[in-house]
């Protein structure tokens, strides 16, 4: 039995085991128009006045987009939304693009061509967060649970204020989308380490999960702080084409994209699988080592303890972060670098993609395949690499034994994986005190 994984820009052949559980996001007829989808959406929105009746008056807007980590369509996107704010009296040059990087690094000239198409890299005036410049943030106080609520000050300081994105399954945030483009996506380095901090991550949050999430309940008091004016995200099919458009208030808007995403990408088994493949999601969240444990997590919702996951990513860009390699290379296993985190004086930006991979290995053993690094290199990862697809398969079954039960997830952390429907919190067996 043949399948094809998400891998890079490209599919990875992969000969699965006879009875293999294969699961995909419901398929869905993609708009047969979306641009025009698009037009109609930012007149007729959810929850909000319609985009250039807000632009009216407006001295400027700032529209914010993810980076390239994302496969956000915004060369498909975005071209509407600049003639909707020129139909209510803003011009291009008072229309700025701001890159909502989080702590990622900024996207070259070549990415932001490619992300935003020429003619708007072009046209618009573009800039890039950048979460580690304390004078480039306001300060607006904290949200109930004491997170500090530093901002990007353009995006704050701007006359209307609008956030663009993909809403899909988040293993923190439950979905990406909306409230997420300001909240980590502008926000200043010591409001994601309190965000993505360890007592949350262990906590309720995981992929689907939104009610009890105090990460989603956080972000949302963020962006009602920033003010936010204006919404539009879409949801893609397994083909990544334009599902659903969403526009209008930044809460309802994305209240429908979350209900929209969950009934066409949640899938169930009925018990958990012994062995779980796995993509990464293919381009461009197979990039890098960091990106790709999201597939890691997907498929830990569904293995069964003391089962084993095998990941398939390209890794086409290494690794990640050289904070993120650091945590790697120092931590002596999983359970070392667990006890690092419940020491309150220890902080290292990207410690918390390491932190979803000590709790995979806490519920299965690790496998990946990937032709964008050595298995030298992977072997000091925390994670144990195979030599071909075919290989890690066998060594799988061998050590599991006869029966076990397969599951294949070819588009990873695009689908919602679950055990009878059930949300797992990704840290339900927490080592330490949240």
């Amino acid at each position: 039995m043949r399948l094809r994984m998400a891998y890079g820009r490209r599919e990875l052949p992969v000969e699965v085991p006879e009875g293999t559980t294969v699961l995909e996001k419901m398929p869905l007829a993609p708009l047969p128009d979306p641009e025009a989808e698009i037009r109609t959406a930012l007149e007729a929105p959810r929850g909000a006045r319609p985009l250039r009746e807000l632009a009216a008056g407006r001295r400027d807007a700032a529209i914010v987009v993810s980076d390239a980590t994302r496969p956000v369509p915004n060369a498909l996107l975005l071209p509407p939304l600049p003639d909707a704010l020129r139909a209510g009296g803003l011009p291009p040059e008072a229309v700025s693009i701001v890159v909502a990087t989080g702590l990622h690094r900024p996207a070259s000239d070549a990415e932001l061509s490619q992300m935003l198409g020429d003619e708007l890299a072009r046209s618009l005036r573009i800039v890039q967060h950048d979460a580690r410049d304390p004078e480039r943030h306001v300060d607006l106080g904290r949200t109930r649970s004491g997170m500090p609520i530093r901002i990007d000050r353009f995006f704050c300081e701007s006359d209307l204020r609008i956030v663009t994105g993909l809403v899909e399954p988040h293993l923190m945030a439950g979905y990406s989308g909306g409230r997420k483009a300001v909240c980590p996506g502008l926000a200043a380095a010591e409001t994601i380490r309190v965000a993505h901090g360890p007592a949350i991550i262990e906590g309720h949050v995981g992929p689907g999960i939104i009610e009890g999430n105090p990460l989603h309940e956080a972000l949302l008091e963020v962006v009602r702080k920033v003010g936010v004016q204006f919404s539009l995200n879409v949801a893609l099919d397994g083909q990544r084409r334009v599902a659903g458009v969403f526009a209008g208030d930044v809460e309802a808007s994305h209240e429908d994209a979350m209900a929209f995403v969950a009934a066409e990408s949640l899938v169930s088994l009925s018990e958990p699988a012994d062995l779980v493949l796995v993509s990464a999601g293919g381009a461009p969240l197979d990039g890098t080592l960091y990106q790709s444990i999201k597939g890691i997590s997907t498929a830990q919702a569904i293995v069964r303890r003391d089962g084993i996951i095998l990941l398939f990513a390209a890794l086409s860009e290494g690794i990640g972060s050289a904070s993120f390699e650091k945590c790697l290379r120092e931590a002596q296993g999983p359970e070392e670098f667990e006890r690092r985190l419940a020491d309150p004086s220890f902080f290292a930006i990207d410690q918390w993609m390491v932190q979803h991979l000590c709790q995979a290995h806490r519920r299965a053993r690790l496998l990946i395949y990937s032709d964008g690094l050595p298995v030298e290199t992977l072997r000091e990862l925390m994670i144990e690499p195979v030599e071909s697809p075919e290989a890690g398969i066998a060594e799988a079954l061998a050590a599991l034994g006869p029966g076990a039960r397969v599951a294949a997830i070819p588009q990873g952390p695009y689908v919602l994986a679950t055990v009878r429907g059930e949300k797992t919190p990704l840290g339900w067996d927490r080592p330490f005190p949240a």
